[in-house]
């Protein structure tokens, strides 16, 4: 056995005598009916935070929801959802379940394993990429009618691995008001269509800044280029929202449950109508 190993035999590919082979229950995943990827082409757009609207909006419209957190190195939504409950196994050891929010959104992130939230992940991308297999296979979701993956940024180990390993039905970007945008979100595109996935829609967070006493809208971090960018890629739905102090806050204070969702409204109709 590797000095590294992980003891994640389905994952590996080495032939050791300590190997054994867990089964998988298929019952686990098997009532999820929906699964949408939330990516960017680069960090600090807000992707967590728009990840934890668009299951707010979905679980305030009926659908039983859920979130995968596969930031492994760098996990928030327990955070923005003041989850600090701990995620529980079967008897066996084989089976997790996943924490719920105060609105029964289902929750499964690296912070809920931690014995402290601010102890640090220092894996390989191998190890990394399993661990989110894990959370999609050895999870007790029951019945979702729509997921979410929180993805890290980029296009590296742990998307790739989402993409390819889970039943991704469409892909979310979110992006910022920069010039750079065209590059950084064609990367995320171009990858969703080596793998064959529709995106769905572009959330540009950050877009504005709409003062309180006039009404007047700001361009903090430069004028919107996010339409022409989407007409570019053929994505027909684009949701720009602005910068909220008082939603930073309400995140900051694991209120994520009471966030004003509106804003993306138009991106999960086009969530729900993707077949």
């Amino acid at each position: 056995m590797s000095e590294e190993c992980t003891h994640d035999c389905g994952s590996c590919s080495s032939n050791c005598e300590d190997r054994t082979q867990p089964q998988k229950d298929p019952n686990n995943y098997r009532g999820v009916k929906k699964v949408i990827a939330v990516m960017s082409g680069k960090g600090g757009v807000g992707k967590s935070m728009v990840t934890s609207l668009l299951a707010v909006n979905a679980s305030k419209k009926g659908l039983k929801t859920a979130i995968i957190d596969a930031d492994i190195t760098g996990p928030s939504i327990p955070k923005s959802f003041g989850l600090t409950e701990k995620v529980t196994c079967n008897a066996e050891g084989t089976t997790m379940y996943p924490v719920e929010t105060a609105d029964g959104i289902k929750v499964i992130s690296m912070n809920l394993l931690m014995d402290k939230e601010t102890d640090p992940v220092i894996w390989r991308g191998p190890i990394i990429a399993g661990a989110v297999k894990q959370f999609w296979e050895d999870v007790s979701w029951g019945d979702v009618d729509c997921m979410f993956i929180d993805c890290p940024p980029g296009t590296g180990d742990v998307p790739l691995t989402v993409l390819q390993s889970l039943p991704i039905a469409g892909i979310v970007i979110v992006t910022s008001p920069q010039e750079l945008v065209s590059m950084i979100v064609g990367k995320a595109v171009n990858m969703a269509k080596a793998m064959d996935i529709p995106v769905l829609g572009i959330v540009e967070n950050m877009s504005y800044f709409e003062c309180p006493d006039c009404g007047k809208r700001h361009a903090i971090f430069g004028e919107s280029h996010i339409d022409e960018v989407a007409a570019e890629y053929g994505i027909k739905t684009v949701a720009k929202l602005p910068i909220n102090p008082e939603a930073a806050r309400m995140v900051d204070a694991g209120e994520a449950d009471k966030l004003d969702t509106t804003g993306l409204d138009e991106i999960f109709k086009a969530i729900t109508q993707e077949n």
